[in-house]
């Protein structure tokens, strides 16, 4: 069985994720996201709601599932015996980024992880969550870019700030 991590912050999920995701599973057996719990940024979500708002995102995606991690991916992937990260691209200057961190996690894990890039479909190049959460603190709809079940959830958030 061919498993692949998708790693990311997720705060919020978007469609733009959950295009990469649906196109995984077309390649992978398994598919698990990541949700990165990082103690060094400050996001909108806890960790748990970005966790439970992508269960309910993904619920009817096939060979799927959805855990928190802390630290070091390389140290994730090796924990669940996986050899492939998924990352998506929006643009030249994500592919700049990411690879300098494919090279690293790869050179880091003993030449043991490999990272594929799938280029976002043409509708979500522009998307990514801090435009989701800039247009929602300001009242723009934002239902044609995240799920259907995040939008109370960030209208809950600005609310309550």
């Amino acid at each position: 069985m061919k498993s692949a991590i998708y790693p990311g912050s997720f705060d919020p999920v978007t469609n733009g994720h959950l295009d990469i995701i649906k196109r995984s599973v077309n390649i992978f057996d398994e598919v698990i996201i990541a949700v990165l719990n990082n103690n060094e940024k400050s996001p909108l979500f806890l960790v748990q709601e970005r966790v439970n708002m992508l269960k309910e995102a993904v619920k009817g995606i096939p060979n799927v599932s959805v855990e928190a991690f802390s630290g070091l991916l390389i140290d994730f992937a090796k924990q669940k015996d996986v050899h492939v990260i998924i990352r998506g691209l929006r643009a030249v200057t994500d592919f700049e980024y990411e690879l300098q961190i494919a090279q690293g996690n790869r050179k880091v894990s003993g030449e043991d992880l490999d990272t594929i890039f799938l280029t976002t479909s043409l509708e979500y190049a522009y998307l990514s969550s801090s435009t989701v959460k800039e247009y929602a603190k300001y009242g723009v709809c934002v239902k044609e870019f995240v799920p259907e079940s995040i939008i109370p959830l960030l209208e809950k958030k600005f609310k309550d700030r």
